[in-house]
């Protein structure tokens, strides 16, 4: 595939930016949408996701550089200078900028958590696209007839079918997405439809891992890193939905659903 998208003198517009530009775009609409439908203040989204996304860029590549540990060691200004960020960076990074920016604004953290994610699985879903377009977390070599075999990445071996794990991240995602926007009407407690999140994208990430091939991302006995640290996320995930569904506040959307119900009756 071609990440070279377009070049102006010295500036290269490479498709994986682009790709991440148009899914944070994106998120960003659709949560701007959904937030007054839910009761939410809209005029939050913006800011609290700009400093999602930052954070969570910055985190990404954090993790990116201790997961690639000896590498870094080794020539620190070549993991600094790739492109190569860790997805769970960014979500634990991410996460943890909207717990403190909800506590400085003094609105609800769980709330917007609703909000927000399933507006996250649609960026990464395009994030992903981009993936595909530069050749990274490409899957393992395949004769078979899905296989993809790349010419000019610098990142996947070239001339070499492999399984094309970036779409099948890609479709995944998307269908994360719209079982969210399906959830997020039948939620009764807020944090449940972001604890769904994590959970079914943790399960995706787990098996999505066996089918990769740049193995060299590190590992933690028979699991990848990423692998090894979906078991836990998989396991808070469902925590937070069940004493959220035990102790939590009603959503938004749920309190205006029954005072309609109670309207009608």
């Amino acid at each position: 595939m071609f990440n070279d998208l377009l070049k102006l003198g010295p500036l290269t517009l490479h498709t994986y930016g682009l790709m991440i530009g148009i899914g944070v775009l994106a998120a960003l609409y659709i949560a701007e949408y959904r937030a007054p439908k839910n009761g939410l203040d809209k005029e939050m989204i913006f800011p609290l996701t700009m400093n999602c996304v930052i954070t969570g860029i910055l985190c990404a590549k954090i993790m990116y550089c201790i997961v690639g540990w000896k590498q870094f060691i080794k020539d620190p200004m070549s993991m600094l200078g790739s492109g190569g960020l860790v997805v769970y960076g960014g979500i634990i990074g991410g996460t943890l900028c909207s717990l403190v920016f909800c506590l400085i604004k003094k609105i609800d953290f769980w709330d917007y958590f609703d909000i927000v994610l399933p507006s996250v699985a649609v960026a990464q879903a395009f994030g992903r696209i981009g993936c595909f377009m530069a050749g990274c977390c490409y899957g393992k070599e395949t004769s078979k007839w899905y296989g993809i075999a790349f010419s000019h990445s610098d990142y996947a071996p070239n001339g070499v079918k492999m399984i094309p794990t970036q779409l099948l991240s890609s479709a995944g995602m998307f269908l994360i997405a719209g079982l969210l926007f399906w959830y997020a009407y039948h939620a009764k407690k807020s944090g449940q439809v972001g604890a769904v999140y994590l959970v079914l994208y943790s399960i995706g990430r787990f098996g999505i891992e066996f089918l990769r091939g740049d193995i060299a991302r590190g590992s933690v006995g028979v699991f990848s890193t990423s692998q090894f640290i979906s078991l836990f996320i998989v396991v808070i995930g469902i925590a937070i939905w069940i004493i959220r569904g035990k102790c939590g506040a009603d959503r938004p959307q749920a309190q205006q659903k029954d005072r309609k119900e109670e309207a009608g009756a």
